[in-house]
């Protein structure tokens, strides 16, 4: 991972997460996956420690890190899971959710917790949370009704910090500039309408038709142009001078 360029980084799915890496792992294959991401006790640790042992795939990430988290004893005596820290203690908000398959079938469910620092009832709110994946026993289900039987040897963490910007599973390619957004923005800046004149005199026409109040007040530019505004679209048809009449007049001077 380290001989990667820049923009390449470890961004799975969650059917990924728990239909290859979580599976993978409970099955005992693949050995060398847990350079990618390995077995940790993560309530050993405080949130703030988690990057530092984080696999190879997230090693340099600074905004989220994934964990193979072993069963606990108290869990597999049919206890509940303890997640205390020695500063704090993680706590499950909202309730679980079906992760679902390509193929619109359950495959596992996902838990959100949030770090609180100190001891309960009296802990203090963090930024670090965490996604905590379980694989369901079984072939996958189609049925929300029936509840899934689920594996409890390993469980798949992504911890990450509450910020104020997308994270890097949270963002999505920008959505595509359309004509009256990209006008706006060009119309705030200075200069760029003696720009667009010299080198296309034909798109300022167009500005000039989109940008009556007629236009901007609709919002609807697919309707056919009327009134002034069907006037202004005419000229964009017709090129600004007659080239042969000025070719003509250039031709007469002496």
């Amino acid at each position: 991972m380290e001989n990667m360029p820049p923009g390449y980084r470890f961004y799975p799915t969650e059917e990924e997460l728990i239909s290859f890496y979580l599976h993978n792992r409970l099955e005992g294959e693949k050995e060398d996956m847990n350079r990618v991401i390995p077995v940790v006790d993560i309530y050993d640790y405080n949130p703030s420690q988690l990057p530092q042992i984080s696999g190879e795939a997230s090693l340099r990430d600074t905004e989220q890190w994934f964990f193979f988290v072993p069963r606990q004893e108290s869990e597999a005596r049919g206890g509940r899971p303890k997640r205390l820290t020695t500063t704090g203690y993680w706590k499950a908000t909202g309730s679980p959710n079906h992760v679902y398959s390509s193929d619109n079938r359950i495959i596992g469910i996902k838990r959100t917790m949030v770090f609180y620092s100190g001891r309960a009832p009296n802990g203090t709110k963090t930024d670090w949370k965490m996604n905590e994946y379980t694989a369901i026993k079984g072939e996958p289900s189609s049925s929300n009704k029936a509840v899934p039987t689920l594996r409890k040897e390993f469980s798949l963490c992504r911890v990450y910090k509450k910020s104020k910007c997308l994270r890097a599973f949270d963002r999505r390619p920008p959505p595509r500039r359309n004509y009256s957004g990209a006008q706006n923005a060009e119309e705030q800046q200075g200069g760029s309408t003696s720009y667009d004149y010299h080198h296309n005199p034909r798109q300022m026409v167009e500005r000039s038709a989109t940008s009556s109040p007629e236009s901007s007040s609709s919002g609807d530019h697919d309707q056919h142009p009327h009134g002034e505004e069907a006037t202004q679209m005419e000229v964009d048809n017709n090129p600004f001078l007659d080239w042969e009449k000025v070719d003509l007049f250039l031709g007469s001077e002496p």
